[in-house]
């Protein structure tokens, strides 16, 4: 896009987020604009406008501050991750298989029944099951002494 500017282009865009990474990318890519002279606009900033010199200032410090309240909101976020593992939460995906299907696979295996057998009788494929079985049998063995 900033090859084909010409002097007196006006980019928009919808938030400042979707053309730059951080205040520094920001700040370069708008003095790029204005060596073509052209502007730079924002439909959800309206401070967002370089058209003007106290504009360019204006963008200037309110990018500053706006990466100052990403950063603390990354923040927050990890500190509320910490606080919810403590109390026990767990994230991401729930397991296929409960522990009550874990361990009667268990027995099954145990007993001698394939691991594709009991694989399809769990409805699972088998390196579903192999995957689920694996830290159990991991945590299991013996730890080499150091």
């Amino acid at each position: 896009m900033l090859d084909y500017l010409r002097s007196g282009d006006v980019v928009i865009i919808t938030r400042l987020d979707r053309l730059a990474r951080n205040t520094r990318d920001l700040l370069d890519i708008a003095e790029q604009l204005q060596a073509k002279d052209a502007g730079l606009r924002s439909l959800a900033e309206p401070w967002a406008d370089t058209t003007s010199a106290a504009d360019s200032m204006v963008l200037t410090i309110f990018a500053g501050i706006a990466e100052f309240k990403r950063s603390l909101i990354v923040e927050r976020t990890e500190a509320g991750r910490i606080a919810a593992r403590a109390r026990g939460v767990k994230f991401g995906r729930r397991p296929i298989l409960s522990s009550k299907q874990m361990s009667h696979a268990r027995e099954l295996l145990a007993a001698g029944r394939g691991v594709g057998d009991v694989a399809a009788l769990l409805n699972v494929h088998r390196t579903t099951l192999q995957r689920m079985l694996k830290p159990t049998e991991d945590a299991a063995a013996p730890r080499p002494v150091p």
